[in-house]
């Protein structure tokens, strides 16, 4: 019988094998999880003024490193996906009541308007008018959990149901919500005004609602009065510089644009009995063959094309973009803004956050927020992999502008002591 001839090398590289796969596993997740990345406080630009030094005092999570869940809160292409699949942990369901509005074309705007569930913390009577992100409404979770939390915060809330967002409010002509419209906000803004004469306001915008509020302020100065402040968080500010950007795979841009196109699509088709229903009506802008290029469309400059800028009468897709974004009024705005930006935002190129910066060096009322890491509108927090129900941009918000508050209530005499502060220095 022939002897059995033992190999005693092969376990041992197989096991080498395994060592490699397992090696290169973790060297996948490390990377793609991005967890060597540092944490870090927030890149802040700015202006010194008294305002801002006291804003610097006040609101410590500006000056405080922002520290994400350990296991994926590095990622901002998680941190995006989290928000905008599960929204937020365990959301509240803040009591509101809707608000009917006819606008001049015949349009009918909503918002829910909630009140504050606490006194605040200057005793004062102030409004947050918000505008959520593109095709986002008071319903969805990030806002509830926003809301919740400013109402527990002696804030009062409107929140602007983006036209035709809500699959249960019909359109009643033959427009809903574009990139920069302002004609809603406007009129839910002029409705506060009117209903709370007491009241202050303070402007907060989030994604493409950002654009919205920045254009608005920016319109007509009037826009701004009884405004304390505006907050921008994870804005694009061009559509025009952005288009080019957003057909890139660099940062998967072009798949989320694929993603947000579909979701586009389906609210359009959802409505499309009054937006393509009868050719007949004087005002009806759209024609079947928009209805056939729809279908076939894969990104959402394509939709914008085919159907958006028409609602308003663009001739085309460059001159809707330019007049569209906020870029063209943001100088106009005097009253203190914050813009915050996440670096790790896979769908704002980092070309884009020159804009901001810009506006920064030139106005004393601006102040830019550039933390690391928060993905598009996430800003998660949390120890190690499940992040808690408040993210750090819910806190921001709120601390900032409680910090404009304690400003303009006591102006005169921070003004003063830094007046004394700098004579006695002098």
């Amino acid at each position: 019988m022939d002897a059995i001839v033992e190999t005693p090398e092969m376990p041992a590289v197989f096991d080498g094998m395994k060592l490699a796969a397992v090696a290169a596993v973790l060297y996948i997740i490390v990377r793609c999880l991005n967890l060597k990345n540092p944490t870090a406080p927030p890149e802040l630009l700015y202006q010194d003024t008294a305002l801002t030094r006291y804003l610097l005092k006040s609101c410590p999570l500006l000056t405080k490193e922002y520290i994400p869940p350990l296991i994926w809160g590095k990622s901002g292409h998680i941190q995006t996906a989290l928000y905008g699949k599960m929204g937020r942990v365990s959301s509240p369901n803040p009591y509101g009541l809707r608000k009917y509005l006819t606008m001049p074309d015949g349009a009918t705007a909503t918002f829910d308007l909630f009140e504050p569930l606490a006194e605040h913390c200057t005793g004062e009577n102030v409004t947050m008018v918000i505008c959520p992100g593109i095709a986002n409404h008071s319903e969805k979770q990030y806002i509830r959990t926003f809301v919740d939390y400013a109402q527990k915060n002696g804030y009062r809330c409107a929140v602007l149901n983006h036209l035709g967002a809500l699959t249960n409010i019909e359109l009643t002509s033959p427009r809903m919500f574009t990139y920069g419209c302002t004609w809603e906000f406007g009129a839910m803004v002029n409705y506060i005004k009117k209903a709370f004469p007491q009241t202050k306001l303070i402007v907060v915008g989030f994604s493409l609602g950002g654009n919205i509020v920045c254009k608005y302020l920016g319109e007509n100065p009037s826009n701004q009065e009884r405004v304390l402040c505006s907050v921008s968080v994870c804005q694009g500010y061009s559509a025009s510089h952005a288009q080019d950007t957003f057909l890139q795979w660099d940062q998967l841009r072009r798949f989320y644009n694929f993603l947000m196109a579909d979701n586009m699509k389906k609210i359009i088709l959802s409505h499309r009995h009054m937006l393509f229903g009868d050719s007949s009506k004087v005002n009806q802008v759209l024609e079947d063959t928009d209805l056939s290029r729809l279908y076939t469309a894969t990104s959402l400059m394509q939709i914008d094309d085919v159907v958006m800028r028409k609602f308003h009468g663009y001739k085309t897709l460059k001159e809707y973009y330019e007049a569209e974004s906020c870029i063209r009024y943001l100088h106009n705005i005097h009253i203190p803004l914050i813009l915050v930006n996440s670096v790790d935002d896979p769908l704002v190129h980092d070309s884009l956050l020159t804009i901001p910066k810009t506006l920064a060096e030139k106005k004393e009322n601006v102040v830019v927020v550039l933390p690391l890491h928060g993905g598009h509108l996430g800003f998660f927090e949390g120890a190690v992999l499940f992040p808690e129900p408040l993210t750090w941009m819910d806190k921001l918000i709120v601390q900032y502008s409680n910090a404009i508050c304690q400003w303009e209530r006591h102006k005169s005499q921070c003004s003063d002591g830094e007046q004394a502060a700098e004579s006695d220095h002098k």
